[in-house]
């Protein structure tokens, strides 16, 4: 065999096995799986193992997460955020006011003027100049789907009423 044969053959075996592990990545993780593959919600993973709420988050479902990112963190002074997170039921209250249950895609959720949380409270939705705000945060990315819901990134971390 000719080494030309030899080179061409390894190729087409590799693009096979790139385009097979792709197809393999169209299957969808959970919510907790995909925030901790995307790599910039490591703060917020922190929290959900804290509050011991990863087993909910991999559950059925569907959930609709409007998720802080690691720079919405980086906005509550670290003495704040460390008390938060050491304060178990607190932490809860305000890891699950980012919660609303069932899949509520983009394309619906700027019909809407409020949504009701997991925790409780309903959350404020906004859109102005063509963005959507809710409880004043913005969201900067839209429709990250899970197995188990879908994803709106939130540029800062809201909290419940007292």
């Amino acid at each position: 065999m000719k080494l030309s044969h030899l080179i061409t053959g390894s190729l087409l075996l590799g693009s096979l096995l790139v385009t097979a592990q792709a197809h393999n990545h169209k299957m969808k993780a959970d919510i907790v799986d995909t925030a901790v593959a995307a790599g910039n919600f490591s703060t917020l993973v922190t929290a959900v193992q804290a509050a011991e709420l990863v087993d909910t988050l991999k559950s059925k479902g569907p959930f609709t997460v409007f998720a802080p990112n690691d720079a919405a963190f980086a906005k509550i002074p670290a003495a704040d955020l460390n008390a938060l997170v050491a304060d178990k039921a607190a932490l809860t209250k305000v890891l699950t006011y980012h919660v609303v249950a069932g899949k509520v895609m983009a394309a619906d959720v700027v019909k809407l003027t409020s949504a009701k949380t997991v925790q409780g409270q309903d959350l404020a939705i906004e859109v102005k100049d063509g963005k959507v705000y809710v409880n004043g945060a913005q969201v900067i990315a839209t429709d990250i789907e899970t197995s188990n819901g879908v994803i709106h990134v939130l540029d800062s971390v809201v909290m419940p009423k007292s």
